[in-house]
């Protein structure tokens, strides 16, 4: 069941949405065979520490999160990948890496990737590591406003 507080957030704000069903997978690339979709096109979310701080950064399942870039953008330099056991309290409502990239609902920021900014839908865990959603590319930048940078390889 997809995580409480986004559902609750998008049918408050009566947003369309799929949601896609697939056996249990753990790692982005094994969603993404498992729902049939390509790496390309499905959203992962890294959890990373800025200057002490969590945020999101939200990049193709298939593309790596680079650090260095992350640290031009943001203009910090202490700037690294976060643990599970950093996080996961945060998150009481999505199983342990599963999280929707809803930053807003959470308190963080979120940076994603201009390749995901350029398709017309996004798709991402709903926060179970069996769900997805679908939905439209300008619901999901009006919702969140996330910062769109390049910083994935």
């Amino acid at each position: 069941m997809l995580a409480k507080s986004l559902k609750r957030y998008l049918d408050e704000h009566n947003i369309k949405y799929v949601t896609i069903q697939h056996s249990p997978a753990f790692t982005a690339q094994e969603v993404a065979q498992s729902a049939h979709i390509p790496g390309g096109g499905l959203a992962k979310t890294v959890m990373v520490i800025i200057d002490g701080a969590l945020a999101m950064a939200v990049l193709p399942a298939n593309r790596r999160v680079q650090v260095q870039e992350l640290r031009g953008l943001t203009g910090c330099d202490n700037v690294r990948l976060a643990h599970e056991d950093e996080f996961e309290q945060f998150f009481p409502d999505c199983e342990a890496g599963a999280m929707p990239p809803f930053g807003n609902l959470y308190d963080m920021p979120v940076y994603i990737s201009p390749e995901l900014a350029a398709e017309p839908e996004i798709v991402f865990n709903a926060g179970t590591h069996t769900e997805l959603i679908r939905m439209a590319w300008s619901d999901y930048e009006f919702l969140v406003q996330p910062n769109v940078a390049q910083f994935a390889m």
